[in-house]
């Protein structure tokens, strides 16, 4: 039997994304590379942990969960986060920045300053800009005055990213004309916090980045793992936590955060064993697939 490894998720660095294994092992993502796994036989997906620290009690979990913890771990994992603001006393700098996802998704939110743009790969932000930088209780400050002042959410469902990158404007001035909209209706509010520096308006676009925008567009999206079954197909493109597959029946998104948990094995490339789902937007294409 071959020996089974554990995802423990996909990053982004200067050079692109990286499959990280339990240990450390990365594997580098390039575009046109054959990407196959299969899940072992009988295996089932386990709690990953909180902070750097085992499941206590190993616990099962959804293979539809994108976080792959129990409810304690979850607990646990966000207590000391600064999204759950927990961490009023962080000295770093952070930085507000807006980010848009595709035609009437933008969001505010906010980052370690030394994180640099990662934050923003992550999310398969399809551009984006800084908004400010300052102390972290100025910048959720502002944060919250984008919500309250000109109804800007700080969180879109993942979901909802992906079923629009399909229909993204074709020009990077398009993909970039309402995050400089919002940009002039924020640095325009009078109640903005002293503590923050405003940062001039400049728009990165992620569509060469991500490999966006060209003709292969997806069609669905694996939908879990299961115990047997297998994923494989070539890279086309990748964004956020997102692979997109070119399969025999067409493009399809692999979220690899549904591979956490899983002790994963070789399998044949070109296979697609596992649940699908078709987008709304792909309706009466590729039905095979699916």
């Amino acid at each position: 039997m071959a020996q089974a490894w554990k995802c423990s998720g996909l990053r982004w660095s200067a050079d692109g994304p990286v499959l990280v294994w339990d240990g450390g092992r990365p594997s580098a993502l390039t575009r046109g590379k054959r990407v196959a796994f299969g899940v072992a036989e009988g295996g089932v997906r386990t709690c990953v942990g909180a902070r750097g620290h085992a499941c206590p009690v190993g616990a099962a979990v959804p293979g539809r969960s994108t976080g792959a913890r129990c409810e304690e771990c979850a607990r646990l994992d966000r207590a000391h986060s600064v999204a759950a603001d927990t961490i009023a006393d962080d000295p770093r700098p952070y930085r507000v920045y807006l980010a848009w996802f595709g035609p009437g998704m933008v969001k505010v939110g906010i980052t370690a300053e030394a994180r640099g743009s990662a934050r923003l790969l992550e999310q398969g932000a399809v551009c984006f800009s800084w908004l400010g930088v300052g102390p972290l209780m100025a910048a959720r400050r502002t944060e919250e005055l984008l919500r309250a002042a000109l109804r800007v959410p700080d969180r879109i469902p993942y979901a909802e990213k992906r079923a629009v990158r399909a229909a993204l404007p074709e020009t990077a001035a398009g993909r970039a004309r309402e995050v400089a909209e919002l940009y002039e209706r924020a640095v325009a509010l009078p109640a903005w916090p002293e503590s923050l520096v405003r940062e001039p308006l400049r728009v990165v676009d992620h569509v060469g980045v991500f490999g966006l925008g060209g003709p292969a567009v997806a069609v669905g999206q694996v939908r879990e793992l299961v115990a047997g079954g297998a994923v494989g197909g070539e890279l086309v493109a990748a964004a956020g936590p997102d692979l997109h597959l070119a399969t025999g029946g067409g493009v399809v998104v692999l979220d690899t955060r549904l591979m956490t948990g899983w002790g994963l094995v070789p399998a044949a490339a070109g296979e697609l064993t596992v649940p699908t789902r078709q987008f709304k937007e792909a309706s009466g294409v590729q039905d095979g697939l699916f």
